[in-house]
């Protein structure tokens, strides 16, 4: 084998991050008074509905010692302040941990001053000038464009430097509410699209057999839960082993487990493998109840700020893991819960933020495990049709 074809890393699809997060906007261009007090501004308005984040840097000036045991020569240290958590560390970030901290967050503005990201909103303060000046070469995707009090113009440099300036928004820096809608407008264009995965790739040892192929409504329950699922996601997946994948239908999509042995937990983490940007609504197939109907609600429920939207088990209360829909920020969660040791997926949703509801019709939500449950979903059934 030559060195051309050798391969050291298995090839994956990254998540669409910056340096912070997915959304991120570096404010630059005018003194950091004026950027902490826009980011305050944006982050008061938009916090009830969507996770904020912000990055900035101390001034030389505004250096002091190390706080509490760091300066013991501890490596970091926790406080619970009561009304919010404290982490202190002495060793610098890296690119990948700065992400996983942030990996909760649905927007983060940045000092632009002190720090980039992967786009950024510019302000035209006459007194910064030069400074903005000498940052052109950050200047890589702007997508709004502040005039501060006293300036009317954009400068010619940036009008030069950024060919197409007249096609970005351009608001004054005291038009609040119109920056802010431009952030929401953004947030709801980045809002993940939505896929579907049918969980088919359990070995239905209570059962006996493969309860992927019961036959409940004229076909396979797989592909009735994938055709329900179809006009609801943007694309729909069946979840299965390597073993079963010449067991499906051609006609359907399939997405051969990855990380194998681990269960339904594994076949979340082979979709984010797949597609780390996108959300997926990930339903077992041995709910036989289901309607389209609580797939909608679910949908309707759908909050992109939680790790997950799941329902209440009508069984014991706890989330119910599998009719579940979870974000794309969940997969970080999930790969941490794996590190250490655990691979339930409803662990995760009792141990995360997650947006928890009520389901319309709590019998949707009955499971088939046996046998016993099998007869008793058959008698329902029958009499539903029976009363249509």
């Amino acid at each position: 084998m030559t060195s051309k074809e050798h391969k050291k890393h298995t090839d994956l699809v990254r998540p669409a991050l910056g340096k912070f997060g997915r959304n991120e906007w570096a404010i630059v261009g005018a003194p950091c008074v004026y950027i902490k007090a826009l980011a305050d501004k944006v982050i008061t308005a938009l916090s009830p509905k969507y996770k904020c984040g912000y990055a900035d840097t101390s001034h030389n000036d505004e250096i002091v010692l190390a706080p509490g045991r760091l300066a013991n020569c501890a490596v970091m240290e926790y406080t619970d302040q009561i009304n919010h958590q404290q982490f202190n560390y002495t060793t610098a970030f890296s690119p990948f941990a700065m992400r996983q901290q942030f990996a909760d967050a649905d927007i983060v503005l940045v000092n632009g001053n002190h720090q980039q990201a992967k786009a950024q909103v510019v302000i035209i303060y006459e007194n910064k000038k030069a400074s903005l000046q000498k940052r052109l070469a950050q200047l890589t995707n702007v997508e709004l464009i502040l005039l501060a009090e006293n300036v009317d113009e954009v400068f010619d440099f940036i009008q030069e430097s950024i060919p197409d300036w007249q096609n970005i928004p351009l608001y004054r820096l005291e038009e609040t509410e119109k920056i802010v809608a431009f952030f929401e407008n953004k947030l709801q264009i980045a809002k993940p699209v939505l896929n579907g995965l049918v969980l088919a790739g359990g070995k239905s040892m209570r059962m006996g057999y493969d309860k992927g192929a019961v036959n409940w409504f004229g076909k396979e329950q797989r592909y009735h839960v994938a055709d329900m699922l179809k006009p609801l996601c943007h694309e729909v997946f069946i979840s299965c082993r390597a073993d079963q994948k010449q067991q499906i239908d051609i006609n359907y999509n399939v997405l051969e487990d990855t990380f194998t042995g681990l269960g339904p937990f594994g076949a979340i983490l082979s979709a984010f493998r797949e597609q780390p940007d996108h959300a997926w609504l990930v339903v077992a197939c041995d709910l036989p109840l289901l309607e389209t109907e609580t797939f909608k609600f679910l949908i309707e429920q759908r909050k992109i700020a939680a790790v997950a939207t799941a329902f209440n088990s009508p069984d014991n209360e706890f989330p119910e893991p599998l009719i579940t829909i979870w974000e794309p920020k969940s997969y970080p969660v999930l790969l941490a819960f794996l590190a250490q040791g655990y691979s339930c997926p409803r662990k995760v949703l009792i141990n995360s933020d997650v947006n928890l509801i009520q389901a319309p019709n709590p019998d949707a939500l009955t499971n088939v495990n046996t046998p016993e449950d099998l007869e008793k979903v058959k008698r329902t059934i029958h009499q539903k049709i029976a009363n249509a």
